[in-house]
């Protein structure tokens, strides 16, 4: 379904928005302009879109529109690192992260008295691969500073997240965009995380936990 398009006509019928609704939210860049793909048709040209990638977006849309202003889901929905600065003890509190997360983070990075979106965001990651049981708390700490070495570079940027795992020996990698990742046979592909999904999970809960 990765590179499945959909039509105009069967994305409107499908999620039952307005074609008012739908060029709304792009002009507010809640859909970004390069989902809109003019293809040519047996009618002339035609506007599709990434099947997977709108539909998720349209009910990510859906779900937020009644708690937030379409200014403030544009913030939600951007790539782009948010303007951030929360204490440990909230982001505890509102469990963003789980103590072992941040007993870990303090470990391999230090704790910092705040925590920017990009700090946040790493420890973000971290919890949700413990938490999924995918890696153990060694790797997490190669994670974290790989993060810490190389995210920068990648920052509001489209990128994943890899974690390969070969003859026990962990390796961590950020790649650009979404393209393909080829192993030889004696690796295993233990994680891999879109992390532009991952920002706007993470923004939408600060959002609700009162945290701008």
């Amino acid at each position: 379904m990765e590179n499945e398009l959909i039509s105009k006509k069967d994305l409107l019928e499908l999620t039952g928005i307005s074609y008012g609704q739908l060029y709304r939210w792009k002009r507010k860049m809640l859909i970004p302009e390069d989902w809109f793909i003019r293809k040519s048709t047996f009618t002339g040209q035609e506007t599709f879109f990434p099947k997977e990638k709108i539909l998720v977006r349209i009910d990510k849309i859906k779900d937020l529109k009644e708690d937030a202003s379409l200014d403030e889901l544009a913030d939600i929905l951007s790539p782009s690192p948010a303007e951030v600065e929360v204490e440990k003890n909230k982001l505890l509190h509102e469990k963003i992260v789980s103590e072992i997360t941040m007993d870990l983070f303090a470990q391999a990075l230090g704790l910092p008295e705040v925590f920017d979106f990009q700090k946040t965001l790493y420890a973000y990651l971290l919890d949700k691969m413990l938490a999924s049981g995918e890696i153990s708390g060694e790797e997490g700490k190669i994670l974290l500073k790989t993060l810490e070495e190389h995210y920068p570079d990648f920052a509001g940027k489209p990128s994943e997240l890899v974690f390969i795992r070969k003859l026990g020996v962990p390796l961590c990698l950020l790649i650009s965009g979404t393209g393909q990742v080829s192993l030889d046979a004696g690796a295993k592909l233990v994680s891999r995380i879109n992390i532009s999904n991952v920002i706007e999970e993470l923004k939408a809960k600060l959002a609700d936990g009162g945290i701008k």
